[in-house]
């Protein structure tokens, strides 16, 4: 009875280290503490959590403190626990959206006691007013002009407040477009990467809001080195009559525990932030940055998605008696493709002829004709609007991308047919990669991430398209099978002419109405002064005005929420235009910059993170302008 009762008490020493392990893992590691931005937003039930979990947590531990053997191994355990645990809701708190607002924003500004100055004056005619306090201006990057990752992070202050919707005044408009206008196309693109890994960290890790300058390094280290005291001093005190298992339960824990917090620290070290800091405060020249991008687009083909619904196999009824068969097949359509060099320079340099349009006339009105662009324009320059303007700006643009995307496949598989054999086939490829390739991913955008292009009915129209489509290569399933190229054919020998007439508006569909735009694309390049190079040169520039279009009309939150999974080149392809000036989020006219410079250009230094939770929670602390 002696010994079983030991054994229980040993027993119960031993599971009282096990509660603060509870606090310690809760508190989630470093690399995420929200999975999306609304974790960000609901703080408050996080916080709920964190006291009701501590609370029970230091109620067990009071309750066998008396009793245990181990109670000062528990210590450290708990300490670590509680500080983790608080470190994700504070950085839940300052990452929510009105938080991020405050903290960005400079203390308000009433401007000159205008009553009183009035009352002065009728006093005192030869009363003047004393000068206000002179606005801050933007003293532009001075860093060294071949360190993209400091220049990166210059950028990324500046895109904290566009994401928030905030405005940015000239000179900073001025400061980013001279920073990326003389860059290549992968050093801009390198330079987006760089930002919005940064924001990604602001967003969904501990890393942005804790780990600045010494602090969070001491916190790193005092959290491992406790780790490793609780783990020693566990070996040298363990009463070994102990049951075995819960002895191997709590090495276990207390491993996973360092293991955790070795991972933390190194993922602290190697972060760009601390890059960034040792940029600054050794005062080096360049330091390398990891790849923070996949740099590949996912690709959806609608054609080929729907001659593979064709296929009646066992697997396929399988999934349509689950009703998952659209669901799964979607996935399963979806292709991956690296974005290559000769696709970042074409994008960049329509992107920067764009801008100098800008540059030449500060006009609010032609920077929004400008991104107002979706086809149109390059159509306009080659004298085909009146022409094809049915397909771009007489429809919605999910319409038009539907249009556009059954008319590149049409267009690029007649091409095929037509010069097969000939020494013009490599030529074609080249010349119609980019086209295949951003036609594919604005469907892909349209099919899995709806939100991310301007509102409209393209459900609906895909939906409809698709049933269509099916229905047409279903009836030709003994001749075409699923080859897309005599699929694209058969479409195209479709007669279009009565369209209008016979057609009706019950369906969306726009199948046919693809496949009449592909033969006035082919009409186009077969005029003798077009050729086959001019026409998919103009379908490669409508493309990349679509994605800019879609780019600027998604909001900075749909961008926000890509971000956990990687990343768009939708928003890659948005933050280059702001940084360009293609942006209305910038205050375009110079003559009444200087009224509110302070306001709009202040972008706050590393501030205490006391300081910082104020200004989250709505308080705003006075501080100064460095």
């Amino acid at each position: 009875t002696g010994n079983n009762n030991k054994n229980k008490d040993s027993s119960n020493s031993i599971q009282l280290l096990w509660t603060p392990f509870l606090i310690l893992h809760l508190g989630g590691p470093d690399t995420i503490t929200a999975y999306s931005l609304e974790d960000n937003e609901l703080w408050p039930r996080h916080f709920l959590g964190i006291v009701v979990q501590i609370g029970l947590a230091m109620y067990v531990a009071f309750k066998s403190w008396r009793h245990s053997q181990l109670k000062w191994i528990a210590v450290p355990v708990i300490i670590i626990g509680i500080v983790k645990y608080v470190e994700k809701g504070f950085v839940l708190i300052i990452s929510g959206t009105k938080a991020f607002r405050n903290i960005l924003l400079s203390d308000p500004e009433p401007g000159r006691d205008y009553p009183e100055d009035v009352r002065k004056k009728k006093s005192d005619p030869n009363f003047v007013p004393s000068p206000m306090r002179p606005c801050v201006s933007s003293q532009g990057y001075s860093g060294y002009p071949d360190d993209s990752l400091s220049q990166a992070f210059y950028l990324y202050n500046r895109l904290s407040y566009l994401y928030l919707d905030l405005i940015l005044s000239y000179s900073e408009r001025q400061d980013c477009h001279s920073m990326i206008c003389n860059k290549s196309s992968e050093e801009a693109f390198e330079l987006v990467e760089g930002e919005l890994g940064f924001l990604y960290d602001e967003l969904y890790t501990k890393v942005a809001a804790l780990h600045l300058r010494y602090r969070g390094y001491l916190r790193r280290c005092f959290t491992l080195f406790s780790c490793f005291f609780s783990l020693v001093s566990f070996m040298i005190f363990i009463d070994h009559t102990s049951p075995p298992a819960d002895i191997s339960i709590t090495y276990l824990l207390l491993t996973g525990a360092i293991t955790l917090e070795v991972y933390g620290f190194v993922f602290l070290i190697l972060s760009d932030w601390t890059k960034v800091w040792l940029l600054g405060y050794f005062k080096l020249k360049k330091v390398r940055s990891g790849k923070r991008w996949s740099r590949n687009i996912s690709k959806y083909n609608l054609i080929k998605f729907c001659l593979r619904q064709q296929d009646d196999s066992m697997w396929i009824k399988f999934l349509g008696k689950l009703r998952i068969k659209e669901m799964v097949t979607k996935h399963l359509n979806v292709e991956h493709e690296d974005v290559d060099a000769e696709v970042k320079s074409f994008i960049f340099q329509q992107l920067k002829e764009r801008s100098e349009n800008i540059n030449s006339l500060l006009d609010i009105n032609l920077c929004k004709k400008l991104l107002s662009y979706r086809g149109d324009n390059v159509l306009e320059k080659l004298e085909c609007l009146d022409l094809l303007k049915w397909s771009t700006i007489d429809v919605e643009f999910d319409h038009s991308l539907l249009l556009w995307h059954i008319a590149t496949q049409i267009c690029y598989y007649e091409d095929v047919k037509r010069l097969k054999g000939s020494n013009s086939l490599e030529n074609l490829n080249k010349c119609s990669k980019l086209s295949k390739g951003l036609s594919d991913y604005m469907m892909y955008l349209l099919v899995m991430y709806p939100n991310m292009l301007p509102k409209g009915i393209g459900e609906i129209r895909y939906i409809d398209t698709c049933a269509e489509a099916t229905r047409f290569f279903q009836k030709m399933r003994k001749t075409i099978g699923t080859k897309i190229d005599e699929a694209c054919h058969e479409l195209y020998e479709v007669d279009t002419d009565l369209l209008e007439e016979l057609k009706g508006d019950t369906s969306k569909s726009v199948l046919f109405y693809g496949s009449r735009l592909a033969k006035q694309l082919q009409t186009l390049g077969s005029r003798e002064d077009w050729g086959f190079e001019k026409k998919w040169d103009m379908i490669n520039k409508v493309w990349v005005e679509m994605l800019a279009y879609a780019a600027v009309h998604c909001g900075w939150k749909e961008h926000g929420q890509q971000l956990r999974r990687g990343g768009e080149l939708l928003t890659h392809v948005c933050v280059l235009m702001a940084h360009l000036g293609l942006s209305e989020q910038y205050q375009i006219q110079k003559e009444n910059s200087e009224i509110h410079e302070d306001k709009l250009i202040e972008c706050p230094p590393a501030c205490d993170p006391f300081l910082k939770l104020l200004r989250a929670l709505g308080f705003t602390p006075r501080r100064t302008i460095n």
